[in-house]
């Protein structure tokens, strides 16, 4: 292929990940819309280049023109595409980061089953391959790289939050200890935007006589790898957490209240590292459900708002997690209700999959938001509102900032530790 360096290595990643499923997902696509119905890019837009089928052009015109069945035929005779440029390539790159959370909500409506969030996720490999990433993702990478943390958090800061957390909770919060059952992990919104949940894990865990520690070498749950589509740095970073855990001898690792974390370390995790971990990934709503259950953190006095429940993407539509976080808000919210469309069916706050980490699509993310906001108008009388993502929730704080609305946002593991009974 005589092309771009950039292009030639983008184009080979392209045909590399493009197996049978993808082909099958590329040549049954009917072109009827219904994804675009579903995204809250184009519905805010209403502009067809947000259609989720058409951000994978650089995706489908190297596949139809190497890999399509008689593509090698069809080329002698002129009748494949061109070659992918480069300035396609940087065309359609805001497309795959700025206008994507991989919320798979298009994928959730596709009438032939297209996984296009998934196709859109793989896309990724083949930029972040030829170098053609958003600085924001960059900055995010080289931090991680750094320190492990996407926003450069590091043992001190988090010494720090644990420090006060402490103070307010007079409860102690162990470090690197060895043979603990549990081992938590956190986002860098939760340690520097929310330190409080450390307060709540240590309220809710000394209740129900959990065992935990967090690691001093391994404490940051977001893999900002995933997001960019580095598999290289998506594997470093899942494996500090792996041998961080197998060091202390763990038997269960924690993940937070992060939805691309939980997907990355629990599903595309051991495929990441190439083997089974030693431990078992539990997300904490998850472990929170279950102690809630066994009757181990008991409800006390129910919150009295008026409270409705945002459905992170990742956790709930792509991570299964559906239940749990209804039937610990049902104890702990006196009046709770759902919004339309609620479950796996609901709308994404706009700033997952990395778009949140990109300031260039800042102006995208807060049309895209405004969906959200009407969701929760037209219920009439919202106090506040669930958000058990730390990614998800500062989406909406900020949204709110901006739409001058001001309606609580709360996080799921506070909101359950707070109305802990009293001993």
């Amino acid at each position: 292929m005589n092309a771009p360096a950039t292009v030639d290595t983008a184009v080979r990643k392209f045909l590399d990940f493009t197996d049978a499923d993808v082909a099958s997902y590329l040549e049954t696509c009917v072109h009827c819309g219904e994804c675009a119905e579903a995204c809250h890019f184009y519905l805010s837009s209403h502009d067809p280049k947000y259609t989720p089928t058409y951000k994978l052009f650089p995706l489908v015109k190297a596949y139809k023109r190497h890999k399509a069945p008689l593509s090698s035929l069809k080329k002698m005779i002129g009748l494949v595409p061109a070659e992918l440029t480069e300035e396609e390539l940087r065309e359609w790159e805001p497309l795959v980061y700025d206008s994507c959370t991989m919320c798979g909500r298009c994928t959730l409506v596709c009438p032939m089953g297209i996984d296009i969030a998934g196709t859109i996720r793989k896309m990724r490999e083949g930029y972040a391959a030829a170098g053609i990433v958003p600085d924001g993702l960059k900055s995010a990478a080289e931090n991680a790289e750094r320190t492990g943390s996407p926003m450069g958090v590091t043992l001190k800061a988090l010494q720090a939050q644990l420090a006060h957390q402490e103070a307010e909770t007079g409860i102690r919060i162990e470090i690197d200890k060895q043979g603990a059952d549990y081992m938590a992990i956190f986002s860098s919104m939760e340690t520097m935007g929310y330190p409080e949940i450390f307060g709540a894990y240590a309220k809710l865990f000394k209740r129900a006589g959990l065992d935990w520690t967090i690691s001093s070498e391994a404490f940051e749950a977001t893999n900002v790898g995933v997001q960019m589509g580095s598999g290289p740095l998506a594997k470093k970073l899942v494996q500090r957490i792996v041998d961080a855990a197998e060091r202390l001898g763990v038997k269960y690792v924690i993940s937070p209240e992060c939805g691309h974390a939980y997907g990355a370390l629990r599903w595309a995790g051991p495929n990441l590292v190439g083997r089974p971990f030693k431990f078992e990934v539990v997300h904490i709503i998850e472990l929170i459900d279950q102690l809630r259950a066994e009757g181990r953190i008991p409800p006390g006095k129910k919150d009295g708002r008026k409270m409705t429940l945002h459905d992170p993407c990742q956790i709930i539509r792509r991570g299964g997690i559906l239940k749990e976080p209804r039937r610990l808000i049902a104890d702990a919210a006196e009046n709770f209700v759902e919004m339309e469309g609620a479950g796996v069916a609901n709308l994404c706050c706009g700033g997952g999959g990395g778009v949140s980490a990109n300031p260039r699509a800042a102006e995208l993310q807060k049309a895209a938001f405004s969906f959200k906001l009407d969701q929760i108008s037209k219920i009439g009388g919202i106090e506040a509102v669930v958000v058990p993502c730390a990614n998800c929730r500062t989406v909406f704080e900020d949204g709110l900032d901006e739409y001058e609305s001001d309606l609580e946002v709360v996080g799921l593991g506070e909101l359950v530790a707070d109305t802990l009974a009293d001993d």
